[in-house]
């Protein structure tokens, strides 16, 4: 028996998940412009612990959605997660932030891109079969009309900036999916747990997020 806390602050969704072998037992989330991740995430965690009778100590491990996403959502996330394992000697797993999007949508034929905002017509994205096995690597790329012109079957595109993508990309053979547009702790459960399962962990001293871009300060 194994209780894992899942942790996802990649995007403007702060979520926690507690799962036990693999199955969510409580979820506590929000988006917001602003971000909250800094003022809820701890927040949720103590609550999520709290309601459903459980102290730290009784955590196997900790899993972080380890990105890409926002630089500073991805930050507090991870600081969290390893100061976690750190203090309760505990394995940290890291969750591939665009496998936890995709696996929200459910079909069975075709690709599943997963998209999120990485500012002007910028994207980090990946691309998925509908059992999520990888068909394209992770990579932050800019969208054009010639985007993923080399698939040939339908393309279902979610995330969080399919707005703008909508304008440049109107092929036939695309499919958005507006109600799928953040990542969730929940979705991470089962994905992370077979990582504890199978011992696929990340050194706690050494892990750093998946960034892609370097950080740039905007104005206050």
């Amino acid at each position: 028996m194994s209780y894992i806390l899942n942790i996802e602050t990649a995007t403007k969704n702060c979520s926690v998940a507690i799962a036990k072998d693999g199955k969510t037992l409580i979820c506590k989330e929000i988006a917001t412009e602003n971000y909250s991740h800094a003022e809820k995430l701890h927040v949720f965690i103590a609550e999520s612990l709290k309601d459903i009778n459980l102290t730290f100590k009784d955590l196997s491990a900790v899993a972080v959605s380890k990105g890409p996403g926002s630089y500073t959502g991805l930050r507090i996330g991870v600081s969290a997660a390893k100061g976690f394992c750190f203090a309760l000697n505990i394995p940290l797993i890291g969750v591939d932030t665009l496998k936890v999007l995709a696996k929200q949508v459910k079909v069975t034929e075709g690709v599943i891109v997963p998209m999120l905002d990485a500012r002007r017509m910028e994207v980090y994205s990946a691309i998925f079969d509908p059992q999520l096995q990888p068909v394209r690597e992770v990579r932050a790329e800019i969208i054009t009309q010639d985007s993923l012109s080399q698939i040939e079957g339908k393309i279902n595109i979610i995330g969080d900036c399919q707005s703008k993508v909508r304008e440049v990309l109107q092929k036939g053979n695309v499919v958005y999916h507006e109600d799928t547009v953040y990542p969730s702790a929940n979705d991470m459960a089962i994905l992370s747990f077979e990582k504890f399962r199978d011992r696929d962990i990340e050194d706690v001293a050494y892990f750093e997020p998946l960034y892609l871009k370097d950080f740039i300060a905007g104005k206050s």
